[in-house]
């Protein structure tokens, strides 16, 4: 049905979708790739995890024609993976289906995680109000539990993007609207996503050896969904003068990584490294596709398989028995130090004659859209990608956020 003769649908993800969906089939394969059960009755019904007063139900029916039904499946990590387990066909030349391939599956992550048994999607995106809170406008009592419908993400980037070039884009929310949602995204990135340190320092002459420790504290992968996320390691040690003798995951101005291959010729990658020994090796959790020839790819209607994926585990979860939707690729499958809850990178450097105490700082960055997903839309002779790329260039050297940080000092 053309947007013209339903204009609520040009909303996209409202509030009532997301209340309509109903608790067939969740958790269920078919429940994915948007496959969820919404009612087709005159009587629609709208789901929550509140007992209603019939005379709250009498005035919403009147109302909206909807009726409100209490049902506990709404804050249930099933209900979101209706939408957010998204697997997508690759396409052939002259539009035949190679394959399928799951390009966002953080509810399968959960699922083979700890946290399956401890929280739901919905108690870390969308917290609890911590006093009683009405529900409703006209005479509700104030509740306790209320969930907070902030839906906490990870993406400030792009809400970024939305605020400064507005008046292009159409954006409606206000200024001070979109300022507040990326200060409380990047709060919880900051907060919930990763802790790090650094342990094992050593200095045997002129060599400085020293280990990265990340521990994730998400119930998913670190980074999760979207393809496009990386999150990596940087790494930078100086001399008593304060002058860099080693740095590694060094953020461009232009939104790259200093030595990362991927960013410098689209049809290579970086690799997992157990080991970090030159300025040249940077450590990158990410996701790499590949196409139907097994060439790197960012075409999400190409990629066919993951050339590696060494996204940070979760707390309970095995990759030796992990299904292949949610599997590690590459070399951080025989990584030992690679395990669920983090990574354990060592770091063996040069450090020449230079001048004690050695000053090491270890940062964990975030980026949302990765140097070469923008910078791959460059052939494309078309307005959109060009404008997406300007704005990419302009806001590059704020394209990364960092996640944690930790600092120790070598005699």
């Amino acid at each position: 049905m053309p947007a013209t003769a339903e204009p609520l649908a040009v909303d996209g993800v409202s509030c009532s979708l997301c209340h309509q969906i109903g608790p067939e089939r969740l958790g269920e394969r078919s429940s994915f790739t948007g496959g969820f059960v919404v009612s087709s009755s005159a009587h629609r019904r709208m789901f929550g995890p509140f007992e209603i007063g019939r005379g709250h139900v009498r005035v919403m029916s009147s109302a909206t024609g909807a009726v409100p039904t209490t049902s506990a499946h709404v804050q249930r990590s099933e209900l979101c993976a209706t939408c957010h387990s998204l697997y997508t066909h690759a396409l052939g030349p002259d539009g035949q289906v190679l394959g399928e391939f799951p390009e966002q599956v953080p509810y399968q992550e959960w699922l083979h995680s700890a946290y399956r048994d401890r929280q739901s999607c919905q108690d870390c995106h969308m917290p609890v109000v911590t006093e009683p809170t009405p529900i409703a406008s006209v005479g509700a009592p104030p509740r306790t539990g209320l969930s907070r419908h902030d839906f906490r993400g990870a993406n400030f980037f792009v809400l970024g993007m939305l605020n400064r070039y507005r008046a292009e884009l159409g954006t409606v929310a206000l200024p001070a609207e979109l300022d507040a949602a990326v200060t409380r995204t990047r709060t919880f990135l900051r907060t919930a996503t990763a802790t790090l340190a650094i342990d094992g320092v050593m200095r045997d002459g002129d060599r400085l050896g020293f280990e990265v420790v990340v521990d994730n504290l998400t119930g998913h992968k670190l980074p999760t969904a979207y393809p496009s996320r990386r999150v990596w390691l940087g790494v930078t040690v100086r001399d008593a003068t304060g002058k860099v003798v080693f740095e590694s995951g060094r953020l461009e101005a232009r939104g790259a990584i200093a030595g990362n291959d991927n960013d410098r010729d689209g049809a290579t990658f970086e690799p997992h490294h157990a080991e970090i020994t030159t300025s040249e090796q940077v450590q990158i959790f990410e996701s790499i596709m590949a196409d139907a020839s097994g060439a790197v790819t960012t075409g999400l209607l190409g990629g066919v398989a993951y050339l590696k994926d060494n996204r940070l585990l979760p707390r309970g979860f095995d990759k030796r028995t992990a299904h292949a939707d949610v599997a590690v690729h590459g070399a951080a499958i025989d990584d030992a130090d690679f395990v669920a809850g983090g990574d354990r990178v060592r770091d063996a450097i040069a450090a020449g004659g230079s001048r004690g105490p050695l000053t090491i700082d270890a940062v964990l960055w975030y980026q949302p859209i990765g140097f070469r997903w923008a910078h791959n839309l460059r052939p494309y002779d078309a307005i959109e990608p060009r404008r997406f790329l300007a704005y990419f260039d302009a806001m590059a050297s704020s394209s990364a956020t960092e996640l944690a940080a930790a600092r120790a000092t070598a005699p």
